[in-house]
């Protein structure tokens, strides 16, 4: 799809209802529910994160989404796909200001290129304590991504036509807490199984971007 004609209506999803958990539970791994019911308690405390949906144009002015591939490292998101975004800090006016923070930190698109449509559902994530507040942005121009390397193992560049292609959600098989493998619905995009809480908060964006497009 070229950027113009989806530029044209993806500013319609300022107006439309988020679908919330609807949309989470279509991707929701199977275990979530009990796993989150643990840890009700503990989620009353749960960090905050901003992350970045972010669509633009490609060079031939393709319409793309961008995520990345975190580095392997001792924690429970280690080598997954995510969107960019992090954590918190008490200098960040907001949890969107955290969210373009993070983007320009770890792919190098600066804030000021940018412009967030929607705030979207924002999603508890059980096994690190994270209340995640994601957004949906839009660069009118081709970024150049620079990623940061302590962090970033890889940046994923997904065409919108792939990613709202209905044969590239699949089921994997996952490791657990619980020492078991389970069976989890998930997004294959570029080559990449992306599933778990990034999976869940795309189900809510491509549920509202079949609204419009």
């Amino acid at each position: 799809m070229h950027f113009n004609t989806f530029l044209e209506s993806v500013i319609n999803i300022k107006h439309l209802e988020l679908f919330g958990e609807v949309s989470h539970a279509k991707m929701s791994p199977p275990y979530r529910l009990q796993l989150a019911e643990r840890m009700k308690e503990r989620a009353k405390t749960a960090k905050k994160a901003g992350v970045l949906a972010l669509f633009y144009p490609n060079l031939k002015g393709e319409t793309y989404l961008i995520l990345i591939l975190r580095k392997t490292y001792k924690g429970v998101h280690s080598a997954q796909v995510g969107f960019p975004g992090g954590k918190y800090e008490e200098t960040d006016k907001d949890l969107m200001v955290t969210a373009l923070r993070e983007t320009e930190e770890e792919v190098g698109v600066p804030e000021k290129a940018l412009s967030v449509i929607k705030a979207l559902s924002p999603l508890y994530i059980p096994p690190s304590n994270f209340l995640v507040h994601p957004y949906f942005a839009i660069s009118e121009t081709t970024p150049s991504f620079i990623k940061q390397d302590e962090e970033v193992e890889d940046i994923i560049e997904v065409p919108i036509r792939e990613f709202l292609n209905e044969t590239n959600i699949i089921t994997t098989r996952v490791p657990t807490s619980f020492n078991v493998e389970v069976d989890v619905p998930a997004f294959k995009l570029n080559g990449h199984v992306v599933w778990g809480a990034t999976a869940m908060m795309l189900g809510e964006i491509k549920d509202l971007l079949k609204q419009v497009l």
